[in-house]
């Protein structure tokens, strides 16, 4: 647990006793704080570095066929929603698949944010506060916000920094025993 101090996505004692032991997002292979909610966890992969509703109030659901995909390094503020799927149109006890969600490497979703169901954000994204994503943006290096969401600002690929944490976790386990359990955790791949 040392390993990750200092992290975006750190993992704490009192974080895992929490989660397991008093089953608040206990499917969840990754740090989650007890006031956010996550549904259908096997169908969301998180990369290296991000805790997807870690910060407090977030709404982050998947299901077969509307996975969610968010990228190593990524960061996700408080009260931040991620819809893997939408309500079927004509009968909304049935899910509409819209394929995919995805968000990027090295990306950074403001508080309020909501990313609606097969979105598709490249890398380095920022996604302002409050700010509603009803489309894809997936060249990335970009400043997006609105409702619905439009670029406000390009970023320079060249002045972005990508880095690596000195130990690399995804979720509670380092990356390798990750890649060794990642079939029984995942039904994505």
């Amino acid at each position: 647990m040392r390993q990750t101090r200092g992290t975006a996505a750190p993992v704490t004692l009192k974080g895992f006793l929490i989660q397991y032991f008093f089953g608040f997002n206990k499917s969840c292979y990754w740090p989650v704080h007890f006031s956010s909610v996550v549904s259908g966890a096997q169908y969301i992969k998180t990369g290296t570095g991000t805790a997807p509703g870690l910060s407090h109030g977030c709404y982050i659901f998947a299901a077969k066929g509307s996975e969610v995909e968010i990228g190593d390094y990524t960061l996700i503020a408080p009260n931040v929603g991620i819809a893997g799927y939408n309500h079927d149109l004509y009968d909304y006890r049935k899910n509409s698949s819209f394929g995919k969600t995805v968000i990027g490497n090295y990306s950074w979703i403001g508080m309020n944010a909501m990313i609606l169901p097969g979105v598709k954000l490249g890398d380095h994204t920022v996604v302002a506060a409050g700010a509603v994503v009803t489309k894809s943006f997936p060249e990335g290096y970009v400043v997006i916000g609105g409702n619905p969401a439009s670029v406000i600002k390009k970023i320079d690929p060249q002045l972005c920094v990508s880095f690596t944490n000195e130990n690399a976790y995804v979720g509670y386990l380092d990356s390798g025993e990750f890649t060794k359990y990642k079939k029984q955790l995942l039904h994505t791949e």
